[in-house]
């Protein structure tokens, strides 16, 4: 009995005595107070992650990539920064600096081309349509002229230029034929193929016959009466030899019809 007391006594006191740990080392940050990495016993150093990302179409710069103001803008010249009367060059300059400072961003180097591409083309459209044009220089010098002078370029007008190119070639045709022919028979059918010629082309512009007939004819008449008086003047040595004094004044016709019936109202 003395012994099964003993032995309870020595447990009961082995449960009550505390269970002592040996402490572990403090784990520390590594900050300003840590001493220099890589020494025995120095306090464990926690690593830190940092990075940086760029936004920017097509790069990984440290810099961010600027984006263009008025890429947005429906004006090419305003998107450009350029007068609406800059030179072609003024406009080159100008989108070549744009697309060097926005290199990177492919939005504000579309909208740069773009707008380089419609002021171009707006630039060939305006030279095309600014060509030598014979019907508006004609009313401008009309309205300018004297009293006298408008009443008489009433009496005349400036068709298109496919009409003017068709009349040509006509007439033309026609006083080659009769140079290929004048030494066989002579120009008289040409002459008379061109006034019948003549006369329909101004009645398709009169609609009036009669008038037409009596244009066409006083053309001919008029041309053959100065040709007839230019042709003793004109050197011989400029003249082939075998055109005849006929063919010459069929041909100063032939130029008269031609002027009568493409450029008389």
């Amino acid at each position: 009995m003395q012994a099964a007391a003993a032995f309870n006594w020595a447990g009961a006191a082995f449960t009550a005595r505390p269970l002592h740990r040996s402490p572990r080392p403090p784990l520390h940050i590594a900050g300003a107070e840590d001493g220099p990495a890589g020494t025995r016993g120095a306090p464990l150093t926690r690593l830190g992650c940092s990075g940086s990302v760029s936004v920017g179409a097509g790069g990984y710069g440290s810099e961010r990539v600027p984006v263009f103001p008025r890429q947005q803008s429906w004006d090419p010249y305003k998107l450009l920064g350029v007068d609406h009367d800059a030179s072609e060059e003024e406009v080159r300059s100008a989108r070549n600096f744009l697309l060097k400072q926005y290199a990177g961003y492919e939005e504000s180097e579309e909208a740069i081309e773009g707008a380089y591409d419609k002021i171009i083309m707006n630039s060939y459209s305006h030279r095309k349509h600014s060509k030598i044009n014979l019907k508006s220089k004609l009313k401008k010098q009309v309205e300018e002229s004297p009293s006298w002078a408008k009443a008489l370029l009433g009496y005349f007008e400036v068709p298109s230029l496919e009409i003017i190119s068709r009349r040509f070639a006509f007439f033309g045709f026609i006083a080659g034929w009769s140079i290929v022919t004048s030494a066989e028979t002579g120009p008289a059918f040409q002459l008379a193929l061109s006034l019948v010629s003549c006369i329909y082309f101004l009645n398709d512009k009169m609609k009036n016959l009669v008038r037409a007939s009596a244009t066409g004819l006083g053309v001919f008449v008029g041309g053959w009466i100065l040709g007839s008086l230019l042709v003793p003047v004109i050197p011989a040595f400029i003249i082939p030899p075998t055109w005849s004094i006929e063919l010459l004044t069929s041909l100063m016709a032939y130029v008269f019809m031609f002027l009568g019936c493409t450029f008389l109202k």
